[in-house]
């Protein structure tokens, strides 16, 4: 797909050599060469980037064209082409709430020091998160499989591959991906890191189809990642481990917490309490998420059980900390056995990562293989549909360790699907500094 440079407030408005010299001033090797910024600061407070610009929570970085006039956002009046703002946006250091930097949560972080978030790392990421070029036939990217306007998730229960061919799973929605304690990544767990998964995809016969080198040989032919590899890394190399790093800044700045529920927190200062900016049946959903009959707190607010009358450690990530079996079939199954069919540990049988809950309602269909197609299913199977697996984790198995049913009323179910609309952050979901930077 041949692309051209775009129009003001665009980097693609300047000439090769006058975006080298903007870039450079404005911070180049700030993704790990020399000079490199640590980045990582959750400081939950407005920052100046390593530009000089001051930005705020929401992301949105001042741009300047090359006439010096400023201006918010992206735009390109000549149809195709590369569309990043002068200035890049804050992905380093977000506005994040107080619950996002407690110890534990701050402990649950993946980032390697090493690969740091960065601004311009992080809009490298960006652009080859969109890039088609990095599939064989150019027809499809990562953020093909990975929609932003659906939590960066798929509506279909498996997604299409470059030539048609279906994946073997559900796409899962990235948000959150930072703050997942052991790095590891997929389904079943077989990626080590963020960074080893990201390639992943890639090279997959259905999904992508590039080699290694093919990626690489790509990457270095299309100009217009010369300055966006300069002002990441220092200099205009293309490797694999640097589009792995690139790719798992972006995804780690996929931070999700500007929804309806961080707001009521924020207000309430407790999640136990109710939340003034919720309706009754969202408050419903939410006193029935944390009571122990129905346990959903148990796994998706991870970490220690909070001593009586004292709040959660946990008030954001809503992630399962490890892999667990949620009881989907009552054995192991000839297709898709998760962990187990990586460790070909018999204990792992039907154990599988999951998504955070955040943006829950827009990411269906749900579970590794999409089975259910609503959250009204979902609810269903934990409320009566659990099987018997012999590794069915122990928070679903009832006093005499089989299944438990928490018998909830109609009334109660919807309850609960309200209260996970309320962790949908529509603010995530269209920013533009996660959104394809393509022009088509």
């Amino acid at each position: 797909m041949p692309v051209t440079m775009s129009k003001p407030s665009c980097v693609g408005h300047l000439s090769r050599t006058s975006l080298a010299l903007v870039l450079a001033l404005a911070g180049a090797c700030d993704a790990g060469g020399p000079g490199a910024s640590g980045g990582d600061d959750a400081s939950g407070t407005s920052s100046t980037s390593e530009d000089g610009v001051e930005t705020t929570g929401s992301g949105e970085a001042e741009t300047t064209d090359a006439v010096g006039s400023s201006s918010t956002g992206e735009d390109d009046e000549d149809g195709d082409g590369l569309d990043l703002p002068a200035t890049p946006y804050n992905y380093a250091n977000p506005d994040l709430p107080a619950h996002f930097r407690t110890p534990l949560v701050r402990d649950l972080d993946n980032t390697p020091q090493d690969n740091p978030i960065t601004d311009h790392g992080a809009t490298l990421g960006r652009v080859l998160f969109y890039d088609t070029a990095l599939s064989r036939n150019e027809t499809v990217a990562c953020g093909t499989c990975h929609q932003q306007a659906a939590g960066f998730s798929d509506t279909t229960q498996l997604s299409e591959g470059f030539a048609g061919g279906l994946t073997g799973r559900n796409s899962m929605g990235l948000s959150e991906s930072r703050w997942y304690a052991t790095g590891r990544f997929f389904w079943d767990e077989r990626a080590a890191t963020l960074e080893e998964q990201v390639l992943g995809p890639i090279q997959n016969e259905v999904e992508m189809g590039l080699t290694l080198t093919e990626l690489v040989e790509r990457v270095s032919t299309r100009p217009y990642y010369r300055e966006l590899f300069i002002a990441a890394f220092g200099d205009d190399e293309v490797t694999t481990e640097r589009i792995a790093r690139a790719l798992a800044q972006f995804v780690r700045a996929m931070a999700s917490y500007r929804s309806r529920f961080d707001e009521g927190l924020a207000a309430a200062g407790s999640i136990r309490s109710q939340f003034a900016n919720f309706t009754a049946e969202e408050n419903l959903g939410k006193d029935l998420f944390l009571q122990p009959r129905t346990a959903c707190v148990a796994c998706h607010l991870g970490g220690p059980p909070p001593p009586p009358g004292q709040d959660f450690a946990n008030q954001a990530i809503f992630l399962p900390l490890e892999p667990l079996n949620n009881g989907l079939d009552a054995g192991p199954v000839e297709d898709d056995n998760g962990v187990g069919d990586i460790t070909g540990d018999p204990a792992d049988d039907g154990r599988f990562k999951s998504s955070s809950l955040r943006n829950i309602a827009v990411t269906g269909p749900y579970m590794h293989d999409g089975r259910f197609a609503t959250l009204a299913e979902v609810i269903d199977h934990y409320d009566s549909g659990i099987k018997p697996h012999p590794n069915l984790d122990p928070r679903l198995r009832g006093p005499n360790q089989q299944p438990r049913r928490m018998n909830l009323t109609p009334a109660e179910k919807g309850a609960l699907v309200a209260f996970l609309g309320t962790l949908t952050d529509e603010a995530l979901l269209g920013d533009p500094k996660f959104g394809d930077p393509f022009v088509r």
